[in-house]
Formats: C-alpha cells, structure tokens, sequence
C-alpha cells in the first residue's frame, strides 16, 4: 500500500512538473491576472458612476469578456488556462500528501502547503466554471444573497455561514500580511530576474494582495453580519463588498484606491507568469 501511495505521489510530482502542464498553468495565470485587471475596470466604473449594469465581482468581469470581439474565444481560452492552474494544485496535494505523516515542522509545511492547493485549487475550477458559463451564455453566479438565504434554510446553515464569513476574514488578513510582509517573494524564482523586474514584482505584490484582502475581509465582514442578523440581504460577495467600500466617507476615493490595487495584482499574475514556482 505504501509503494502505491508513494508511486502516486511521485506520477503527481512529475505531472506537477511536466513542461506542458507547466505552460498551461502559466496561460492560466495571465487569465487570472486578466480577471483581476477587468475587476479593476469594473470597480473604478463602480466608483464613478459607470458601473450599474455588470456587478463588479468575477461574473461581472466575465460578462464583459463576453461582450468584447471575439470575447468568447477568449473565454474558453481563459477556462482551460483556470482549469490548467486546477490541475497543478491537484498534483500539489498529491506531491505533500505522503509528507503528512512526518513530525514536526516537516508536517506542519506539508499540512499548510496541502491546505493551501486545495483552496486554491477549487478557487480556479470555480472561476473557470463561470467563464465556460458566460461563454455559453449561461449567465452569472446567481447573486450572494440567494446563495447565503438558501444555506441559512439548512440546520445549522446560520452558524455555517458565519463561520464561512470568519474564514474569508481571516484569508483576507492573511493576504495582507502576505503583502506588506512580502512573504509573496518566498513563491517566486527571481534568481535569474533583473534587478529592476525584481523591484517591479516586489511592488505590485505589495499593493495587490493587501488591496484584494480588504476586498476580501469585507465581505467576510458582510456574511458574519448576515449571519449575526440572520438578514441574507446583507451578504452581497464581492460586488456587496466594493459597494460597501463606496457607501463609506471618502467612498469614491477608497474604492479607487482598492481598485488601483486590485489591477496591481492583476499585474502582479501577469509578471508572475513568466517565473517558476519556487521550490
């Protein structure tokens, strides 16, 4: 059994770092980027006036793909680049797995890297589910607030989406500690970059991740607040969040603020994209 496990692990090892799978991931990784700077347009629209019609969140990013010349190539194109990003954070699990049973700090990193693929792995297939859905035309997300009244009517689904909204907090402070500590640099191999690409990626992580954190702790904030008044009118995803942003004094001006650096991270992909993960 052990010789099994151990065979698998090592197949998801080499598929994680095959050169095909390994291109794939990064034409999903300026897909990602590209999410993120259409998001950017969305909320600086949001902030302005301009920005009604799409919701500014990733189904409204991919609506508008959709509505540009040849939009809907585009689409698939950026699906298969998500789902590729899937598939290498699956063969992430399988590569720590057998790490798990160690002791100590080795278990502990394989605990967290394990952790980390999983999320990040069902955060790509979702994305890439919703752009194969708006290049087939088959609409949004179907809105946060009908999702959270839906899970409030399962038993313990006000304490479940509570907890949810805890979680999504805490990601989002965690972004930005990744941000201003630059812990994003231990990711990426820059030994062969240019000073000047070095200081360039530096810059951009360090306004893009604290900028989606906010983004993200608001509407973490958002669900634990519909949870609190049992009201799924007050939980809205990201376009509540951002909304949220614009209702604040100085609204305009944060929400353009946060957009600046949701581009910056949108940047930040794309750049990324060109170096390997760091080992």
């Amino acid at each position: 059994m052990g010789g099994t496990t151990g065979r698998a692990a090592g197949a998801a090892g080499r598929a994680g770092d095959s050169d095909s799978l390994e291109h794939l991931a990064r034409v999903g990784l300026v897909a990602y980027g590209v999410v993120h700077l259409v998001l950017a347009w969305l909320a600086v629209q949001l902030a302005w006036g301009g920005g009604d019609d799409d919701p500014a969140d990733q189904s409204g990013a991919f609506a508008q793909l959709a509505e540009q010349p040849l939009g809907r190539p585009l689409l698939w194109l950026l699906a298969v680049g998500l789902m590729a990003l899937a598939a290498w954070q699956a063969a992430e699990v399988l590569r720590w797995r057998g790490r798990l049973s160690s002791s100590g700090e080795a278990r502990k990193q394989a605990v967290e890297k394990t952790g980390k693929a999983v999320a990040k792995a069902v955060l790509y297939a979702v994305l890439a589910v919703l752009a194969v859905r708006a290049a087939t035309g088959g609409g949004g997300s179907g809105g946060g607030q009908q999702q959270v009244g839906g899970v409030f009517g399962w038993p313990g689904g006000r304490w479940l989406v509570g907890l949810v909204g805890l979680a999504v907090v805490g990601v989002g402070a965690y972004l930005v500690h990744k941000g201003l500590s630059r812990r994003f640099l231990e990711e990426i191999d820059l030994r062969d970059a240019s000073a000047r690409t070095t200081r360039l990626v530096t810059r951009l992580g360090q306004a893009g991740f604290p900028a989606k954190g906010v983004a993200l702790g608001v509407v973490g904030g958002l669900l634990v607040h519909a949870a609190v008044t049992f009201d799924p009118a007050r939980a809205g995803g990201l376009d509540g969040a951002l909304r949220t942003v614009l209702e604040a004094p100085f609204g305009q001006v944060l929400l353009t603020l946060v957009a600046v650096g949701i581009a910056a991270f949108g940047a930040y992909c794309l750049v990324r994209a060109r170096y390997p993960e760091r080992t």
